[in-house]
C-alpha cells in the first residue's frame, strides 16, 4: 500500500468513525503527518492499524483497541454485529432472540450497546445485560432465554489494551468451521461507508437480575444437600467480573463466604496489580497465596477477568503453589466420576493422558478433541471436559463451554469432602499418582517476531522427527493427516511408553508451543515429593531435546 493510499483510507475511516475517542486518536495521527519530525512514526502506526481487517475466526475477534480496521473499535464491532445478523438471516434465524453480554474492559459496554442497536435494527429481539457479566453466564443464558445466538464482548485474560468479541450459537456452544468463515464473508459486506447506512434501533431489552439468579439457582443444584461444606478458601477475581457471581454461587450452594483478595476483587480495566491478568502468569496470584498463608486457608481459587477459567492453588510439598491445568483436570475428572455423574470424559489433544486412564479404569468412555472448547463443548453426552490452559466444563448440559464459576464450585465440594476425611488436595493427587503413575506436564513456548519462524520449525520437525526422547522410542504422528477421531490440524504428536509430546502453532498468539508430558510408574510415584522432583528433571531434559528437534 502506498503512503497516498494509506492516508486516503485513514481519512475515510476518520470521517466514518462514530467514537470520539478513537476519532481523536486518529485525528492526532493525521496531524502528525504534517510534522516532518513525526511523519515517519505516524505512518508506521497507520500502516499497522490499516494492515487488513481484524480477522474473524472461531474465537470471534480479539485485538488491541484503537482506530483502523485491524483494531477493536466501534466500526469493526459494528461490522461484526451486522455480519452476524446477516448470517442469522441467511440461516433461517431472522427475528430470533440474541443475548449480548460484556466484561469490564475499556469500551466493552459501548461495543455491546452498538451491537445491540444494530441487531435490533435488523429485526432481532436483543437482550442486553445490564452490567458486566461473566462469559459463562452468557453461554448459559443463550439456552435459558431460547436465543438463536449469543455475543460476549471480552478479551478474557489478554493484556489491558485488548478487547474481543465471542460468538455462541443457539445451543450455547462456540462457533466452529465453516460457520466462522461464513460469518466473516458477511462482515466483509459492511465497510464503514455501508455500516453508516445500517438501521439501528434502541428497541432492545435490558436484562437485570434474572440471568444471574437463574444461573445461580441452577449451579447450586450441582452440590448435593448432604455434601460437606466446611472449607476455608481465598478467592481472587483478577480485577474482573467474577467476584459477585462467585459470592452468589457459593452462598446458594451452602458454602461459607470466600476470603477475597480486596485489591483484585472489583472490576478494573487497568488491572493495576498484575503484569498480565492471567492466573497462569508468574506472580499473578501472589497476593492470593499470601492471604491464604495468613488466614490458614484450605485452598485458593482464582478466576480470570471474564471468569470462564479457574485456577487453583494448594499446599504441595510443604509450600503454596498453583496446580497445573492438568493436575486440576485430573482431580476434577476423578471427582466427577466418583460423584456418579453419567457421561463421557473429554480433553484436548494437548492435555495430559491421565484423564483417559482414569476414565478407562472406571469403565467410562473418553474422547480426545482438537484444542479449544469449541470442540470440547460439542462432545455428545459429556460429563466433564477440560483443557490444560485452566479451562474446565463441569456442567456441560447447561454450559457447553469452559466455566470458571461451576469449576470453582466443584473444587469447593471436593476440598470440603476431602477435609471431612482428614485429607487435602495433595493427598488426592498422591493417591491418583500411586494408582495411575505420576503424569507431569510442562511446556516449551517460543514467542516469535515473524510467523515464518514457526512454519520453519514445524517443517524441521516433520522432516527429521526424533525416534527417541529421553532414551525411549517414540512414535511419530502428523496431526495434519487427521485420524483417530481428530480432524486435520497443524501439529505433530510424539508418543512413547512414558512420554507424550504435541508441538503446534498457538491459535491465539505468535508462539510455537510444545506440550510435554512424562509418566512415572505407580511404584516410582508413591514417594510424593521425590517423585515430583524426579519428574521435573525429566521434563527439563525433554524440553531441551524438543528445542533441539525444533531448532529453536
Amino acid at each position: 500500500m502506498t503512503d497516498k493510499t494509506l492516508i486516503t483510507q485513514a481519512r475515510a475511516w476518520l470521517a466514518a468513525d462514530p467514537d470520539p475517542d478513537t476519532r481523536a486518536h486518529l485525528g492526532q495521527q493525521m496531524r502528525q503527518l504534517e510534522d516532518p519530525s513525526l511523519r515517519e512514526d505516524a505512518l508506521q502506526q497507520l500502516r499497522s492499524q490499516f494492515d487488513g481487517f481484524l480477522q474473524f475466526g472461531t474465537a470471534g475477534l480479539r485485538g488491541r483497541t484503537g482506530p483502523g480496521p485491524s483494531r477493536m473499535n466501534a466500526l469493526v464491532v459494528g461490522a461484526a454485529a451486522a455480519g452476524i445478523g446477516a448470517w442469522l438471516d441467511a440461516n433461517d434465524h431472522a427475528g430470533g432472540k440474541v443475548l449480548i453480554g460484556y466484561d469490564a474492559r475499556w469500551k466493552s459496554d459501548e461495543f455491546a450497546r452498538e451491537s445491540a442497536r444494530i441487531l435490533a435494527g435488523q429485526g432481532y429481539r436483543v437482550l442486553l445485560t445490564s452490567e458486566p457479566t461473566p462469559t459463562p453466564l452468557v453461554a448459559f443464558g443463550v439456552r435459558h432465554f431460547g436465543c438463536v445466538a449469543g455475543i460476549v464482548v471480552t478479551a478474557s485474560h489478554n493484556p489491558p489494551q485488548d478487547n474481543g468479541y465471542k460468538v455462541y450459537l443457539g445451543d450455547g456452544s462456540q462457533i466452529i468451521p465453516p460457520t466462522d468463515a461464513e460469518i466473516a464473508s458477511h462482515i466483509e459486506n459492511f465497510p464503514p461507508e455501508t455500516l453508516q447506512k445500517v438501521d439501528r434501533s434502541d428497541e432492545y431489552v435490558v436484562v437485570h437480575g434474572e440471568l444471574q439468579e437463574a444461573y445461580t439457582a441452577h449451579a447450586a443444584t450441582l452440590v448435593p444437600a448432604d455434601a460437606p461444606r466446611d472449607v476455608t478458601w481465598v478467592h481472587t477475581a483478577m480485577h474482573g467480573v467474577g467476584s459477585k457471581p462467585m459470592r452468589d454461587v457459593a452462598a446458594a450452594a451452602g458454602f461459607p463466604a470466600g476470603i477475597e483478595v480486596a485489591e483484585q476483587a472489583e472490576p478494573d480495566a487497568d488491572f493495576p496489580t498484575v503484569a498480565f491478568p492471567n492466573p497462569e502468569e508468574k506472580g499473578a496470584i501472589d497476593l492470593a497465596l499470601a492471604l491464604a498463608e495468613e488466614k490458614g486457608a484450605d485452598v485458593v481459587i482464582a478466576n480470570d477477568p471474564d471468569a470462564d477459567r479457574c485456577a487453583v492453588a494448594s499446599r504441595i510439598d510443604g509450600a503454596w503453589r498453583m496446580l497445573t491445568g492438568d493436575e486440576l483436570g485430573g482431580l476434577l475428572g476423578d471427582a466427577i466420576i466418583r460423584s456418579g455423574a453419567p457421561g463421557v470424559l473429554a480433553n484436548s489433544v494437548v492435555s495430559s493422558t491421565l484423564l483417559r486412564k482414569i476414565a478407562h479404569a472406571a469403565g467410562r468412555q473418553h474422547v480426545i478433541t482438537l484444542t479449544g472448547f469449541k470442540w470440547i463443548g460439542r462432545v455428545p453426552d459429556m460429563a466433564f471436559g477440560y483443557e490444560e490452559a485452566i479451562g474446565y466444563c463441569c456442567d456441560p448440559h447447561s454450559v457447553p463451554d469452559k466455566d470458571g464459576l461451576t469449576a470453582a464450585l466443584t473444587v469447593l465440594r471436593l476440598v470440603a469432602e476431602l477435609k471431612a476425611e482428614g485429607k487435602t488436595l495433595e493427598d488426592r493427587l498422591n493417591e491418583i499418582a500411586a494408582t495411575y503413575g505420576l503424569h507431569a506436564t510442562s511446556q516449551l513456548s517460543v514467542r516469535v517476531e515473524n510467523l515464518s519462524e514457526i512454519t520453519d520449525a514445524m517443517a524441521r520437525l516433520r522432516a527429521n522427527p526424533p525416534t527417541e526422547l529421553l532414551d525411549e522410542p517414540v512414535a511419530y504422528r502428523d496431526l495434519l493427516e487427521g485420524g483417530e477421531g481428530l480432524p486435520p490440524t497443524d501439529g505433530v504428536e510424539l508418543t512413547g511408553e512414558s512420554i507424550h509430546v504435541v508441538a503446534r502453532p498457538s491459535g491465539t498468539e505468535p508462539k510455537l508451543k510444545c506440550y510435554l508430558e512424562v509418566v512415572l510408574s505407580p511404584a516410582d510415584s508413591s514417594t510424593g515429593t521425590a517423585a515430583r522432583t524426579l519428574a521435573a528433571g525429566l521434563l527439563k531434559g525433554l524440553r531441551e531435546q524438543m528445542a533441539t528437534a525444533l531448532g529453536v
